[in-house]
C-alpha cells in the first residue's frame, strides 16, 4: 500500500451511477424524431443543461425548458421519467467503497443539477462519502481545475495524495494536469487492480 495515498474521489453519472437501460430515452427519441442520444443532448448536454450543471437555474427550470423546447406538454412527467429510469447503481463499485472506507477519505466531484444530494440519497450513496462537490453547489463544472483544487483544500489532501476517478477523458486529464492520479473509468474495466497499482491498499482478505 501507498501510504501517500489519503483520498479517493468519484465521479458519479457513468460511475457510481449507469444508465444501462437506454429503452425509455429511445422511446421518446423515436416519438419526437430526434437521433439517438437526442434526449441526453437535450436535457445534459445542451446550454440550459450545462447552465443547471453551473446553477445558474434550478432542475426544475431545466425541465420546464426541456418540456417548452420539446413541446411535451402534460406529458412531461413521463419523458422525465422514463429519461431516468434506466439508471443503476454499481453495487460492485459500492462494495468497493466501503472496503476502502475505514483507510482512505472518500469525496464525490459530479457535474450535476441541485438534486446532486437528493439523488446520492435516493441510491443510498450521501452516508458513504466524506465531502460532496455538485457543481451547481459550486458554480463551477468539471473539468474547470478550480473544483479539483476546492475538493482537495476541504480534503486536505495535495493533488499526488488523491486519486480521481471519472469516465470523462477530458475530466481526467484535467485532474491530472494539477497533479492529481486520474482514472479513466468505462464499464469492465477493474477498478480494484486500477487502484491497487495507484497504491491504493486492501484488507489482506476478505470476509462475507
Amino acid at each position: 500500500m501507498n501510504d501517500q495515498i489519503k483520498a479517493v474521489i468519484f465521479d458519479v453519472g457513468g460511475v457510481l451511477i449507469r444508465t444501462v437501460d437506454q429503452s425509455g430515452r429511445r422511446y421518446w427519441e423515436d416519438r419526437l424524431n430526434l437521433p439517438p442520444g437526442g434526449a441526453e443532448a437535450i436535457v445534459l448536454n445542451s446550454p440550459m443543461g450545462y447552465r443547471a450543471q453551473r446553477g445558474e437555474i434550478t432542475t426544475e427550470e431545466l425541465w420546464d425548458w426541456v418540456g417548452n423546447y420539446l413541446g411535451l406538454g402534460e406529458h412531461l412527467a413521463d419523458f422525465r421519467h422514463d429519461f431516468w429510469r434506466g439508471d443503476a447503481l454499481d453495487h460492485e463499485l459500492l462494495a468497493l467503497i466501503r472496503e476502502i472506507r475505514p483507510k482512505y477519505k472518500l469525496a464525490i466531484i459530479s457535474n450535476a443539477s441541485d438534486i446532486l444530494l437528493e439523488t446520492l440519497k435516493e441510491y443510498g450513496l450521501a452516508t458513504e462519502f466524506d465531502l460532496i462537490i455538485g457543481s451547481a453547489y459550486e458554480g463551477i463544472m468539471k473539468p474547470d481545475n478550480a473544483i479539483f483544487e476546492r475538493a482537495l483544500q476541504r480534503l486536505d489532501c495535495q493533488p499526488l495524495e488523491s486519486v480521481f476517478i471519472d469516465d470523462s477523458f477530458a475530466n481526467v486529464d484535467a485532474a491530472r494536469s494539477i497533479g492529481m492520479k486520474a482514472i479513466h473509468y468505462s464499464v469492465g474495466l477493474d477498478l480494484r487492480t486500477e487502484l491497487r497499482a495507484i497504491g491504493v491498499g486492501y484488507p489482506v482478505a476478505r470476509v462475507f
